[in-house]
């Protein structure tokens, strides 16, 4: 961590500030994802938890701004970013390549001396776990047909066809930064790690969740939901439930 928040306002989005919230939550989207799609989750958890939402570079009104292909800057940048939100109780949240994001700025606040009272993580292999399958080389059209074939609701989550074109760039950045991620071992995380998962996800099997437990030191749970990579939106309400009662738990231990 640099120390440094010039643009840190830049990273977070507050759709339902809750200046009274006991505990806050913080979420990092999937690759290619925006702020905006963890709006109903910050609906959902207002006011008694005020949702944070990190918007990378690269997309929505951070358009012009330039891709960050890079991990471990993403890490740095989000961190420093998330500093002055740390004053009171706090949980990570990450989907996808968000999950390795989010643990990675986990290990840098904890070293701060500014740990987290939860981590979750949603359809993503362990760090030490880390698997390059080349998606960022492949061609757009290829990129494309491999979103639409995760699951039923792929789509509508990027966006249709037309939009395709605008959040492509993004989409490849975000892939290269998680597929060339190297993990480096060190201190392991003093919060606990509930991991999530669809038990239809085509990115990654239910048994490499289990490995997220060799990362933390205060306790690991698993939970399966129906549904593919994208299950998060199908299954929005069982979530939100158990994410709550982690999450309240956690701020008040």
């Amino acid at each position: 961590m640099s120390g440094s928040n010039d643009d840190g306002a830049a990273w977070i989005r507050r759709f339902h500030p809750s200046p009274e919230a006991e505990v806050r939550l913080i979420c990092f989207p999937h690759a290619g994802g925006s702020a905006s799609f963890f709006f109903p989750v910050s609906r959902g958890l207002a006011p008694r938890a005020e949702v944070l939402a990190m918007q990378y570079p690269g997309r929505q009104d951070r358009r012009s701004e330039p891709n960050v292909p890079d991990m471990a800057q993403l890490a740095d940048k989000a961190a420093d970013s998330l500093v002055p939100f740390t004053d009171k109780p706090y949980a990570l949240f990450g989907h996808s390549m968000g999950s390795t994001l989010a643990y990675e700025v986990a290990r840098r606040l904890q070293d701060a001396g500014r740990p987290a009272k939860a981590l979750f993580v949603s359809g993503r292999r362990a760090p030490h776990r880390n698997a390059d399958d080349g998606l960022h080389l492949l061609s757009d059209e290829e990129i494309v047909a491999d979103i639409g074939a995760l699951d039923g609701t792929g789509a509508e989550v990027f966006g249709d066809a037309e939009l395709m074109d605008m959040v492509l760039p993004a989409i490849r950045s975000d892939y290269q930064a998680a597929e060339t991620y190297r993990y480096a071992p060190g201190p392991i995380l003093t919060s606990p790690v509930h991991a999530l998962t669809g038990f239809s996800d085509a990115r990654v099997d239910v048994s490499e969740l289990h490995h997220w437990k060799e990362h933390t030191e205060a306790g690991f749970d698993l939970t399966v939901f129906p549904g593919g990579h994208f299950y998060l939106a199908e299954q929005h309400e069982d979530i939100l439930e158990s994410v709550r009662s982690r999450l309240f738990d956690s701020a008040l231990t």
